[in-house]
């Protein structure tokens, strides 16, 4: 498991790199530690250890007695993965998941079940068993214990996921709230640039290229002004992470919907919010269509 300073040292490099792009910082600018310090609302030690982890992924070179500079250019640091450690919670929560899905475990549980075989304490455990029940994936049986809900079989599951998301993704993108941010959308439209362009798109870690494809959709999710659409949102993505990996190998639909996000961040930042949620509308059918003709050969 990480420790904590790990953790904390590889979020500071995550908001170091997010604070280089948004800036378009040349590659041999001096990044100070104290205005660093000051733009993200921390002390110096916590910034000079993202800056070592940074100057470990060859970001950045810490030159002896003048400090850390920096190496890539703000597009070349698209293509830099920086894996954050996950938590207890986050990692049982994926574990119950992908246990049930390879039918591990039964569709009724027990709380003293779960932390028997996971060895997890009452905290996490509690944690755990809430996030799942918001997350519509268990209940509470009627008696005693828990059982899983059929929202967790891996066909209904993708299938009604992008049924639902079609439902509200293109009316969200039609709000009277709708305020996007016009610097995350630059930042976003560079990043599936990145991945358009890139000669060999099997190299690049599926979970960047899924993080990519979320963060798209919680950007645009949040600009609504609805927050119970960012929290639907978030937890499609929470199930997707764990069902939809093995999609990300498919070199030629990556990049198709990576252009078809493209077009999408273009309309909105055109001000054109009818044409980005019909191009929205296209995209969900579009993944709709793949995932159900899946699920029908299955």
């Amino acid at each position: 498991m990480q420790s904590a300073s790990s953790a904390s040292s590889r979020r500071l490099a995550q908001q170091i790199l997010d604070l280089i792009y948004e800036a378009r910082f040349d590659p041999g600018h001096h990044l100070r530690e104290q205005q660093l310090a000051n733009a993200l609302g921390v002390s110096r030690t916590p910034v000079r250890a993202g800056l070592k982890e940074l100057t470990r992924l060859g970001a950045v070179e810490a030159r002896p007695n003048q400090g850390f500079f920096l190496l890539k250019s703000a597009e070349e640091l698209q293509s830099l993965a920086i894996e954050q450690p996950k938590s207890n919670d986050q990692a049982l929560y994926e574990s119950l998941v992908r246990d049930r899905l390879a039918g591990a475990l039964p569709e009724s549980f027990t709380q003293t079940e779960i932390a028997q075989r996971y060895e997890a304490d009452r905290g996490v455990l509690s944690r755990t068993l809430l996030k799942l029940a918001e997350d519509g994936l268990i209940a509470r049986n009627a008696g005693h214990g828990w059982r899983f809900l059929q929202t967790l079989d891996t066909n209904i599951a993708l299938r009604n996921g992008y049924g639902f998301r079609l439902m509200i993704e293109p009316a969200a993108l039609l709000s009277l709230h709708f305020r996007p941010d016009r610097q995350a959308l630059k930042r976003m439209r560079a990043q599936h640039l990145w991945l358009i362009t890139h000669p060999d798109i099997t190299q690049v870690p599926p979970r960047q290229i899924f993080e990519t494809d979320a963060a798209f959709h919680e950007m645009l999710a949040e600009a609504s002004g609805n927050p119970f659409v960012l929290q639907a949102i978030q937890q499609q993505n929470r199930l997707r992470r764990l069902l939809e990996f093995g999609s990300y190998q498919n070199k030629r639909r990556v990049k198709e919907w990576c252009e078809e996000h493209v077009a999408i961040i273009d309309a909105v930042r055109e001000q054109q919010p009818e044409k980005a949620a019909q191009l929205m509308r296209q995209h969900l059918q579009s993944a709709w269509e793949q995932v159900s003709a899946q699920v029908d050969k299955t």
